[in-house]
């Protein structure tokens, strides 16, 4: 477990060759009881495409723990259009939802992917079609593509916006026996596919917080041998300096509108909360005392900060209002609650809890005070980035002896892992919705 002071640490960073064999590996490991049956018919067509939308499609859709999904090796009956979905017999299945689909290339690296979404109490035919998408796509945005109809067929059943074209922002860890080991600052889409490193280091990374548009992440870097904040373009990594004072530079989180970054700095002693006005680098500090103030995370209207902080001698949660400053505390179950976050509808938060010297992910209904443990496992677990419909929360955790990422919906019914296959990973961050 990375504790509250832990946020400090780091040296001169290199940029290296970098594996494009580094991905994540999804897992799961607890789907919702009575999941919702839906069968994804293979698309036709697709033998000589780049990427098996219906295979993307499928993968999306049985991860979220939410449905239970016929795919390919389920089904003896193959129809690409409304037109030839036999109703008698996907009911015989046990599924009233049904995704068909075609894709054709138009040549030149063009391709034209078309599905329907079939809901057969609605009828047979172009009477149960709820959705009817047509696409042209390059090659290299067929698995963009793909998870953008996850989304819409998530959606559609669900009524909740789907997260499957989100990406993920982490720290790999690879350690070797006769080398020093190296930090990997990555970015990837939800599902751990098509990962791109932003920064490699023979020193620790930490603190990755994406911008409210996600075309940017701020990160503390450890450079010249002094703690610094950077901020980063995702797509071209261009980035600077954003602060580098004297002692501690840390926790950066970007404010609702883009505008401001809460940060932590030392710069006049104790921790303490400050906010950067981004354009002109102005500093105002908002805690002002002598204990432990950190890990600051915005409100879905900007207008209050929580934190974690000592003042009550172990770490706890609090609130301060912007305007006036005054404070408040949030948690009171436990003697450690550490790191929060808002859900986006401002009604939750995320939080790291001790339960019997175990560190897990917990949920604070903000309403009625309670407070409800959503993972279980035998290792620590620490660095929660909630989702942004608010449905499921990334974090970090020991499994098998190594650091690896696990996902857990904040109702506490579905779980995941996604192992890093070239090291271990760390210090998580979820996007918000891109574009």
């Amino acid at each position: 477990m990375r504790k509250l002071i832990s946020l400090l640490l780091f040296t001169y960073t290199l940029i290296v060759p970098y594996s494009a064999f580094a991905i994540l590996s999804m897992e799961l490991t607890r789907g919702v009881s009575g999941a919702i049956p839906i069968a994804i018919v293979p698309f036709a067509s697709q033998a000589d495409a780049p990427q098996d939308v219906s295979g993307i499609v499928t993968a999306d859709l049985q991860n979220s723990g939410r449905f239970k999904v016929y795919g390919r090796n389920a089904l003896n009956q193959f129809p690409n259009d409304a037109a030839n979905v036999s109703t008698d017999y996907f009911r015989s299945l046990g599924t009233d939802n049904v995704v068909v689909g075609k894709v054709t290339s138009l040549g030149g690296n063009s391709y034209q992917v078309s599905f329907q979404l079939l809901d057969m109490y609605r009828g047979s035919g172009a009477a149960g079609v709820v959705l009817n998408k047509k696409f042209t796509v390059s090659g290299g945005e067929m698995r963009k593509l793909a998870h953008h109809i996850s989304d819409l067929v998530y959606q559609q059943i669900t009524g909740t916006r789907g997260i499957f074209s989100t990406k993920i922002a982490y720290v790999v860890v690879q350690r070797y026996q006769n080398a020093p080991q190296r930090y990997i600052l990555e970015v990837a889409d939800q599902d751990g596919y098509n990962p791109r490193p932003l920064l490699n280091s023979p020193e620790p990374i930490m603190s990755p917080s994406w911008s409210p548009n996600g075309k940017q992440i701020a990160y503390v870097s450890f450079e010249n041998q002094r703690a610094g904040i950077y901020l980063e373009d995702v797509a071209t990594g261009g980035r600077r300096l954003l602060s580098n004072f004297p002692g501690i530079n840390g926790a950066p989180a970007w404010s609702p509108d883009g505008r401001k970054l809460a940060l932590v700095l030392s710069k006049s002693g104790s921790p303490n909360i400050y906010v950067m006005d981004i354009a002109s680098g102005r500093l105002t500090q908002v805690t002002n005392d002598f204990y432990i103030n950190t890990e600051p995370a915005w409100s879905p209207d900007g207008r209050s900060l929580l934190y974690t902080s000592n003042r009550s001698g172990g770490p706890q949660i609090y609130q301060v209002k912007l305007a006036g400053g005054s404070i408040s505390r949030v948690s009171y179950d436990g003697d450690y609650n550490a790191r929060a976050s808002y859900t986006s509808d401002g009604k939750y938060v995320a939080m790291i809890h001790r339960v019997s010297g175990v560190y897990n992910i917990a949920i604070l209904d903000l309403d009625s005070g309670n407070m409800r443990v959503l993972n279980s496992s035998a290792g620590d677990s620490s660095s929660p980035s909630v989702a942004p419909n608010g449905s499921m929360i990334l974090y970090d955790t020991v499994y098998g002896g190594r650091n690896v990422l696990g996902m857990v919906s904040s109702d506490g019914r579905i779980q995941l892992r996604l192992p890093a296959r070239n090291g271990e990973a760390q210090d998580p961050a979820w996007s918000p919705y891109l574009g």
